[in-house]
């Protein structure tokens, strides 16, 4: 069907619409343009959207009095598409409500937080025919899905000067020929998508065969569809300017929705605000810094100050006793070992500090590094600081075996043998046991942190309580590349002196406990799904060295 003849049918189909009847054999010729359903995305964590992505999914925010996915759901059902596919992944239970409130299929994609959006598409793949594609947290200030639809699409508008978005080459046609990621003065991809049916077809053969490829996994969806531009036609559908948006960062969404400059709705605001007594529109400057296993923090800009906010990360209630990090936090700054610290709530877990500009992480091969974060260990073992807790490192171990083993997450070869040779280190250890002393716990080199002038602070102390120093010094050389020699090295810089037998047998055997701790508590990590990179293989392994040089020195002394 040409394009003039499909616009006639389409007003015609609407003006019988209204008067009560429609034509059959109009339904007949439209039927191939009817829109058969509609994917929304709404899996990702939206990093960049900090703090209020910390406390809910980003499609949830209010924007303008409507909460943004609702609004888009309403508007893809008062077009007519009634068959939503709503794939939730991160806070995926804050968004299930959805299902009873608007009918829509929830899917969950439990790869949100290591793949991109093409995981997603992989979910719903069997569903795509005549589909739109849509991003949950899109505004459009009009509605722009149809009934009927001629031919493929990706919605654009036009942006002045450099951008770093998808920009569009396309023919006098409109058919889409080139996609760079960023340019100028260009057309480029904003807000949903179109998909007809030849195009979903083609594009689900190629993205079946290519997900195989660990790199793909990576990817947008719209890379996937920059490689294979040949085989799979889309066409631009321009929008003016002011009918979608999307909002990457705060600051954003403050310029288009000025509630958002006094009332963000957000509990990191209201306890920002509290400590510093400032108004929520002093708070600026917000960039994410961290997200990670156990915390979600952002740095801000308050009346010409920088700090930094620290989030508790889902879950991390079940192995970090926040009433023992607060208390630890006040000595470390009494101490001058911390003096960054603000202010933390023992019981919420959340915590507000002063940033400290262009530091740098502890260098395990610079001496001068090294001998001040020793020397810090030190001071506080012997300083005679304690607080009312305790990390009893062997607990915390039986209690990672415990979870692991319920997770079938101990059946390799060698499980047996490491937890075997760890139970005779602990045992033998008892002879050689030092005295208790408040202990920072969780010691390697991302906190210690080194500013401009060379002061070091040490920072989050998420594990800290009293405990054998050994534990302190057995992480940090179990997250460094050193090996026994240097050991002896980093002892000698840590007593002032070089050790005696029993200390180097204490504390070599402590490493290995630590390094094996540290391993369980990787595979205990990713059993929840989050991926610990490099560490677990290099904790493996020093458990075995360590351990291994542990029954040297033991059995020499014998």
């Amino acid at each position: 069907m040409l394009e003039r003849d499909f616009k006639k049918y389409v007003a015609v189909y609407y003006k019988q619409l209204a008067a009560g009847k429609v034509d059959g054999e109009i339904v007949k010729r439209l039927e191939p343009y009817r829109v058969k359903n509609a994917v929304i995305m709404a899996a990702g964590m939206s990093t960049r959207f900090a703090p209020l992505s910390y406390e809910k999914p980003k499609a949830l925010l209010r924007v303008k009095g409507e909460i943004l996915i609702e609004r888009e759901i309403r508007q893809l059902q008062e077009a007519g598409i009634t068959e939503i596919y709503l794939v939730v992944g991160y806070m995926k239970e804050k968004l299930f409500y959805l299902a009873e409130k608007f009918g829509v299929h929830i899917i969950v994609n439990e790869d949100y937080y290591r793949y991109n959006n093409i995981s997603t598409l992989m979910r719903v793949r069997q569903h795509l025919s005549n589909t739109y594609i849509c991003s949950a947290d899109n505004y459009f200030s009009e509605n722009p899905f149809e009934l009927f639809v001629y031919k493929g699409y990706y919605a654009a508008v036009y942006g002045k000067g450099e951008t770093d978005e998808y920009c569009l080459s396309f023919d006098e046609d409109g058919k889409i020929n080139g996609v760079s990621v960023g340019g100028a003065d260009s057309w480029y991809m904003m807000g949903h998508v179109y998909f007809d049916k030849d195009f979903s077809n083609t594009f689900v053969k190629i993205m079946e065969k290519e997900f195989t490829r660990p790199a793909v996994k990576s990817y947008l969806w719209e890379d996937l569809y920059r490689e294979h531009l040949d085989k799979l036609i889309l066409y631009i559908r321009k929008y003016d300017a002011g009918v979608i948006h999307e909002f990457d960062s705060l600051e954003e969404l403050r310029l288009f929705d000025e509630k958002y400059l006094q009332d963000a709705d957000s509990n990191a605001f209201n306890n920002i605000c509290k400590i510093l007594g400032c108004k929520e529109s002093d708070i600026r400057d917000i960039t994410p810094v961290k997200f990670g296993m156990t915390n979600l923090s952002f740095r801000f800009s308050c009346n010409g100050e920088w700090y930094i906010y620290r989030h508790p990360g889902h879950g991390t209630e079940k192995y970090i006793n926040r009433r023992s990090e607060a208390a630890s936090m006040i000595v470390a700054k009494k101490m001058g070992l911390d003096d960054t610290f603000i202010y933390m709530d023992p019981e919420m877990g959340w915590k507000l500090s002063r940033f400290v500009d262009d530091a740098v992480q502890l260098d395990y091969n610079n001496k001068e590094q090294v001998e001040k974060a020793l020397q810090g260990l030190r001071r506080l073992h012997t300083s005679g600081e304690k607080t009312n807790f305790s990390f009893d490192i062997w607990s915390e171990i039986e209690s990672f075996r415990q979870a692991l083993d319920e997770r079938g997450r101990h059946d390799y070869p060698d499980f047996n043998e490491l937890a075997e040779m760890i139970d005779k280190i602990h045992g033998a250890l008892k002879i050689t046991k030092a005295s208790c002393c408040l202990c920072h716990a969780d010691s390697y080199s991302p906190n210690f942190l080194f500013d401009v002038k060379g002061r070091m602070y040490l920072i989050d102390w998420e594990y800290s309580g009293m405990a054998d120093p050994a534990v302190d010094i057995g992480t940090f050389v179990t997250c460094s590349d050193y090996r026994f020699e240097e050991l002896v090295e980093i002892l000698k810089l840590y007593f002032g002196r070089a050790p005696s037998n029993s200390e180097l047998l204490h504390f070599t055997g402590y490493t290995a406990i630590c390094s094996y701790y540290w391993y369980l508590w990787a595979l205990y990590q990713e059993s929840n799904g989050k991926s610990i990179d490099q560490y677990m293989y290099i904790w493996y392994q020093h458990t075995k060295l360590y351990g291994s040089s542990f029954f040297k020195i033991l059995n020499k002394g014998e």
